[in-house]
């Protein structure tokens, strides 16, 4: 039995003997058989399910657990191996993830409240270790997507809070603009103006001393 496993005797299909150290053991040559299962920290990934919130929207959730087999005997009794496990308790995880998730809405998986889900979920998922002889040592959500169509809605949704904003935007834009080009019209009317009072003066004065020249010539 090397580093990263542990064993179960069989003799004739039924147990005899748990090898959890490592090390050389021996066994009775064409009586009994020896099966592995890792002792190493171990994945559990089901397929990711689609799954409803409180607020009706619909997510795709992809979760995950971490886990160690602690009664090799227990394990082998009830889902002889991984596989077996990981479907069996796959489902599990899925429904306990399920069952929480609906009391709360979209939001809320997305803000701080998320470790407090997680914590209800964790505590549901442990509620079940003992009866497959393992050692919960993490649940997680992975990745929580939109579904095609709740997408395509949350983007319509967005795209129409865009575009409004936009044409308000336009809208103040064009509003300051035109009261840009008034000022402007005001200013440039004025500048007019008083150029032409002074160039009528200027004008006026020449006149004037032109005339005293010509008086003295």
């Amino acid at each position: 039995v090397n580093e990263t496993k542990q064993a179960l005797v069989l003799q004739f299909g039924d147990p005899r003997k748990v090898v959890t150290e490592p090390g050389l053991q021996f066994k009775i040559p064409f009586i009994q058989d020896a099966v592995f299962l890792d002792s190493r920290l171990l994945n559990l990934d089901p397929q990711p399910e689609e799954m409803i919130l409180s607020d009706q929207k619909r997510i795709i959730v992809d979760s995950f657990a971490r886990y160690n087999i602690i009664d090799p005997l227990k394990f082998f009794q009830t889902v002889r191996n991984e596989t077996n496990f990981s479907d069996r308790f796959g489902r599990i995880l899925n429904a306990s993830v399920r069952g929480v998730i609906a009391q709360y809405p979209l939001t809320a998986l997305l803000s701080i409240e998320r470790d407090t889900i997680m914590k209800i979920i964790e505590s549901q998922v442990i509620m079940n270790e003992s009866n497959f002889g393992i050692k919960i040592l993490d649940v997680r959500i992975g990745r929580t997507d939109l579904t095609e169509q709740v997408a395509n809605n949350v983007y319509q949704r967005m795209r129409s809070e865009r575009e409004k904003e936009a044409n308000l935007l336009r809208a103040e834009g064009q509003e300051l603009s035109k009261e840009i080009v008034a000022s402007a019209e005001r200013q440039k009317t004025i500048i007019i103006a008083g150029a032409e009072r002074t160039s009528s003066i200027l004008r006026g004065e020449g006149d004037a001393q032109k005339n005293i020249i010509l008086g003295d010539a």
